[in-house]
């Protein structure tokens, strides 16, 4: 029996089911689901994981070759699904093609919408809607996928057909274009893509759907994919499926429209649908952010029975796969057709809420809400939001512009204007706000170099929004008084222009933009934190110490549930304050063992405190404190100008710094000179680490405090 590489859903069957991630992807093994358990799902196919791999690797006729016939007996179960004929003259079938991988890439992979258009489909469906400026406008927005995603086009020159048309006609974005101006921009496309390609566009529709399917593919090596799986660790996946899904149309008038939910609030964990819907309108604009949607509650008022058909099928995915789940839906006259499901991503304080109330709920077990929360949510928890203490009349005062917290907290950084900006700058450890009219899938690694991201369109679900969330980014996005001007490199936001090195501050929480650096703090831990965390303290066997290097640090650790501390790394203390960095330079530039200890005395008592202070936050719980571990030259200045600093700061000549940094530099630091063998060459560094540690212990004892100290030697080994 042949091997079945595509797998058909609709009218209530399903050949395939949400347990097929691998082979379906994330998005068809969601509508196979979804079309199991009754929800409303439009008809269609979905080309596996495995067909993406034979093209990868064999290219487009090997693809055929393995596909074809399956592919062809499914398109004709489409067609009898839908009462539609593909390319047909009088009533055709259009259908979507889109991506979707085991893992969620969100905007990484193309997608074709209203395929199956030509120029006498087109006419035809005009004639079956009674509505030719809806058929032209829908033409035109397959022409130009066609020609970006297919044929490789730039998006902007193919764009800017509809931009001259607007400015002739008078039409402002938004506003609808006579049938005529639509008709001649979808004219002046197929001109753009047989001049620029060599190629006229395929008005035979089998042809187009073969593009398209390779194209989406193809698009799983594109640059910006490989990135993101890169930044996010994606790996072992062979491709990305295919669904290819009967047309269902969100730009049919204002009893239409297409939307983004969660079943959740992803920032809170409210249980409420969250999300945007933008009325008369695609897929495509609403991650796009070129017009900014309307939040969901608003349906109930405007379309009240598809409200509550949403709230249904909220009640029914959440019962069915026991968590909290992202949405993407349209509306075609009234009618609700889901079109993905998938788990949502969620802020730290999110996921503990959720785990936490589906829990109290009898959704999910105690042990399962504990496994739910990761590592990375406990690490999120501790992103900084303004300091409570900075007054409101000076954050009114510095208040430039209000947009929609996408994702809350709070960051501080330069602006950078593109994502090489915003990757240099943090590779120099600069701190940066990623500033981009909208973002898109090509903008990732400066998304994920930067603090935060500020947009001037789109909503709660944009590409920015859900990209941010997934990175615990803070992000305010649709701020409609943000212009940027990329050519002078020069940001406008409400009467301020700003540049590259200019500082803001970004409230993701309130949707606020603050020109300047605001002071940050750590946010209190919630409640749903501490109770998940004590069913997890019921569950565990293994005891866990805290990673850290200050009083403060040791005192979160307790509070957290650490019960110990398993490695202090003491040079880190050297680092706390200019007088700590110049004591320790001053040790390394020292050119005898007595004028190393004088400046070790200074050190003493700096050490000395921070292990009191540690002691007395552990309390009788053990800490491991490793002796100065890495290699003299990290703490040493690298450029002529800091180094003639310091060599005024010290008294000492330029020379003798520029040579004690050249004569300390290694070809392989972690192998060189540090841990033990330092200790060995300058034992006064050891004798007055150790002797910090022993006045510490003994200080906090005579105080009451119980005392566990735990000395590391770092770098002995032992066959």
């Amino acid at each position: 029996m042949a091997r079945r590489r595509v797998y058909f859903f609709g009218n209530g069957t399903a050949e395939g089911h949400g347990g097929m991630k691998e082979i379906l992807g994330g998005k068809g093994a969601g509508l196979h689901e979804m079309t199991r358990i009754g929800l409303p799902v439009p008809a269609g196919f979905v080309i596996s994981t495995e067909a993406c791999a034979i093209y990868l690797t064999h290219g487009g006729e090997a693809l055929r070759r393995a596909i074809g016939g399956e592919l062809a007996r499914n398109l004709a179960r489409l067609e009898r699904a839908t009462g539609r004929r593909f390319g047909d003259g009088r009533d055709p079938l259009l259908v979507s093609v889109r991506s979707g991988a085991a893992r969620s890439m969100p905007g990484m992979m193309e997608t074709i919408l209203n395929l199956g258009l030509n120029e006498q489909t087109v006419l035809a469906l005009a004639k079956r809607t009674g509505n030719g400026g809806f058929a032209f406008d829908v033409f035109r927005r397959f022409l130009g996928a066609y020609g970006s995603v297919v044929f490789g086009l730039p998006r902007d020159p193919i764009e800017q057909f509809l931009r001259d048309a607007r400015s002739r006609s008078g039409v402002m974005p938004g506003a609808e274009l006579p049938v005529q101006a639509l008709q001649e921009v979808c004219r002046r496309i197929e001109t753009h893509i047989r001049e620029s390609t060599g190629r006229p566009f395929p008005q035979d529709v089998e042809e187009q759907l073969w593009g398209a399917i390779e194209a989406v593919f193809k698009s799983w090596m594109a640059e910006k994919a490989v990135t993101y799986r890169r930044v996010e660790r994606i790996t072992g996946l062979p491709g990305t499926a295919v669904s290819v899904v009967q047309m269902v149309f969100g730009n049919l008038g204002e009893t239409s429209g297409t939307g983004v939910c969660f079943t959740r609030d992803p920032n809170t964990g409210d249980k409420v649908l969250y999300g945007d819907v933008l009325m008369n309108a695609q897929g495509e604009d609403v991650v796009a952010g070129i017009r900014t949607p309307m939040r969901i509650q608003k349906m109930k008022r405007r379309l009240p029975r598809v409200y509550r058909e949403l709230e249904r099928v909220r009640s029914v995915l959440e019962r069915h796969y026991r968590d909290m789940q992202d949405l993407e839906f349209t509306i075609e006259e009234g009618r609700l057709y889901m079109l993905q499901c998938r788990t949502g991503k969620r802020s730290a304080a999110a996921a503990f809420r959720i785990a936490r109330d589906m829990a109290m709920e009898g959704l999910i077990r105690r042990p399962e809400a504990v496994s739910r929360v990761t590592p990375a949510d406990i690490e999120r928890l501790f992103y900084p939001v303004l300091d409570p203490k900075v007054p409101r009349r000076e954050l009114q005062g510095r208040l430039l512009a209000t947009g929609i917290g996408a994702v809350p907290g709070a960051a501080t950084g330069e602006v950078a204007l593109t994502a090489r900006a915003a990757e240099e700058a943090a590779r120099s450890g600069r701190a940066v706000i990623l500033v981009r009219r909208e973002t898109s899938p090509e903008d990732v690694a400066g998304m994920h170099a930067a603090q935060g991201i500020l947009t001037a369109t789109g909503g709660k679900t944009s590409h920015a929004a859900v990209v941010a969330r997934g990175w615990g980014k803070t992000c305010v996005v649709g701020c409609d008084q943000l212009s940027i001007d990329e050519e002078r490199g020069l940001v406008r936001i409400g009467e301020r222009t700003l540049g590259p090195g200019d500082r803001l501050t970004l409230d993701g929480t309130e949707g606020m933009v603050y020109e300047g650096a605001i002071a940050l703090v750590r946010p209190e831990l919630p409640d749903a934190y501490h109770e998940v965390m004590s069913w997890a303290d019921s569950l565990r066997r293994l005891g866990v110490r805290a990673n850290v290097d200050t009083p403060y640090d040791a005192r979160k650790a307790v509070e957290m549930g650490a019960e110990g501390i398993g490695l202090c790394r003491t040079e880190h203390m050297f680092f706390d304050s200019e007088e700590r960095r110049l004591a320790i330079r001053e040790m390394i530039l020292a050119q005898d063992q007595e004028a190393r200890e004088r400046a070790l005395a200074r050190l003493l008592p700096f050490q000395r405190q921070d292990f009191e202070g540690i002691f007395e936050a552990m309390d009788g719980f053990p800490v491991t404190i490793r002796l100065i571990d890495p290699p003299l030259h990290e703490f040493l200045p690298h450029g002529e100008e800091e180094q003639r600093a310091l060599a005024a700061r010290l008294q000492l000549p330029i020379e003798t710094v520029a040579q004690r940094v050249e004569q300390l530099r290694e070809s392989n630091p972690m192998l060189g000179h540090r841990g033990c063998r330092l200790c060995l060459t300058y034992p006064e560094i050891l004798d007055m680490q150790v002797r910090a540690i022993m006045e510490a212990a003994v200080a906090v004892r005579r105080r009451g405090v119980k005392v566990r100290p735990e000395i590391m030697h770092p770098l002995i080994m032992d066959p």
